[in-house]
């Protein structure tokens, strides 16, 4: 037998992230030889690096609500989703070990709080289902006969599957691998990429001095943010550069394409969702007496200095004293959003492979190569629904793999 010839295998998959690991662990359930290239180290790097913040597996909410965070791929994930939902997400951990628990927002996570347990029950069960898992071994795309070349410890090496799963990644965090230096490869085969963009990032504010200095990794809690229509409640964090945090993040591509349209956004924040102007209204037309400002504002309404200091950013040093006045300057509070923060420090990426270019999830050129994860042109906000659909398409592809070899 050549050497060649001992390394044909029904299913190769590049990428030994969460889209990457789950097709292989679906195709080798059924039967199928697998083989796994990671050109890191060592696998899951990236899921490891959101298992710092406790590992947000997935989201609990009703279902016709969570597809609708996909925004505009929402009609082309939907039937991924719907055949590897958050239920079953939560099942395919408690099968490996991980129990689960469903937090106060809704969000999913394993007990363990952590990725590390999971991710080393994971490979113990692809080793298990005789899984070739390979590390340091970069994918170099197709030799002129059609194999696949991945450059590895001992050089480079013509690999010859009888169908490719490619699971690489996107463009954020590319210290953890994810660095899309595949894209030359896939256009020279004829896929359309859309251009990579931060998503889930922070987003530049020319904070004054004195406020930056004071404030900066101070929290915003319980804000409703608008921009461009769009509306997102939760948490936001003050930063030296600007602001960021799960309610901005979770406005979308909102800011970043109002940015990129007119070179700035306005990003207007409500300190107080849960009272109407009304009611700030009538409880700052109290006696104010001899207090400043601040501290009326802090007594009346519970305004911490942060805040304070966020409406003079706002609304200029000098704030309206008179109450009806003071309550709008509170419930909208416009700041300028300068320039989304460079994608290299983005929690996710949009952009990659057009759905458009492919058959189903299969390069047209190549209809034995099907396509995962990040390097998918979808995008959403954090709280469960990046890694489910991850998942999601890793599961499409094996299932798409599969069908291929009969």
């Amino acid at each position: 037998m050549t050497p060649e010839a001992s390394r044909t295998i029904d299913v190769a998959v590049v990428g030994g992230g969460p889209a990457g690991l789950v097709a292989a662990q679906r195709l080798a359930e059924a039967g199928r030889s697998v083989v796994v290239f990671e050109k890191m180290p060592t696998f899951g790097r990236k899921f490891l690096m959101a298992g710092r913040g406790g590992l947000n597996l997935t989201h609990s909410e009703d279902f016709a609500r969570f597809a609708a965070r996909y925004g505009d791929r929402e009609a082309r994930l939907l039937p991924m989703l719907e055949a590897f939902t958050p239920a079953d997400l939560v099942a395919w951990a408690r099968d490996l070990g991980q129990e689960t628990f469903v937090g106060a927002s809704g969000r999913v996570f394993p007990k363990a709080m952590k990725a590390s347990p999971l991710l080393r029950a994971w490979l113990a069960r692809l080793e298990a289902l005789g899984v070739s898992l390979h590390t340091r071994s970069a994918w170099a795309g197709w030799d002129a006969d059609g194999a696949l070349l991945v450059d590895g410890p001992d050089g480079r090496e013509a690999w010859r599957p009888r169908a490719t799963i490619l699971a690489l990644g996107g463009a954020s965090w590319p210290k953890l691998g994810s660095d899309a230096a595949w894209t030359g490869v896939l256009e020279a085969q004829g896929a359309a990429i859309a251009p990579f963009a931060p998503a889930n990032c922070g987003f530049e504010v020319a904070w004054s001095e004195i406020f930056r200095d004071r404030f900066a990794g101070e929290p915003l809690k319980n804000v409703r943010l608008t921009c461009e229509g769009r509306q997102a409640r939760g948490d936001a964090m003050v930063a030296g550069y600007g602001i960021e945090g799960g309610a901005v993040y979770a406005l979308g591509p909102a800011p970043r394409e109002a940015i990129a349209r007119d070179g700035a956004a306005t990003l207007t924040i409500d300190l107080r969702p849960d009272l109407p102007a009304e009611t700030l209204e009538r409880r700052l037309s109290g006696a104010r007496g001899g207090q400043s400002l601040a501290n009326h504002l802090r007594k009346a309404l519970k305004l911490s200095p942060v805040e304070v200091n966020l409406l003079r950013e706002a609304h200029g040093l000098d704030l309206p004293g008179e109450p009806a006045a003071l309550a709008a300057a509170i419930k909208a509070a416009p700041i300028r959003l300068t320039a989304a923060r460079p994608l290299e420090r983005a929690i996710s990426a949009a952009g990659g492979v057009r759905f458009e270019g492919l058959d189903g999830l299969a390069l047209r050129a190549r209809p034995d190569v099907f396509l995962a994860g990040e390097m998918l042109d979808w995008e959403a906000p954090t709280g469960g629904y990046l890694l489910q659909a991850c998942f999601a398409t890793g599961v499409a592809a094996a299932k798409a793999a599969g069908e291929g070899l009969g």
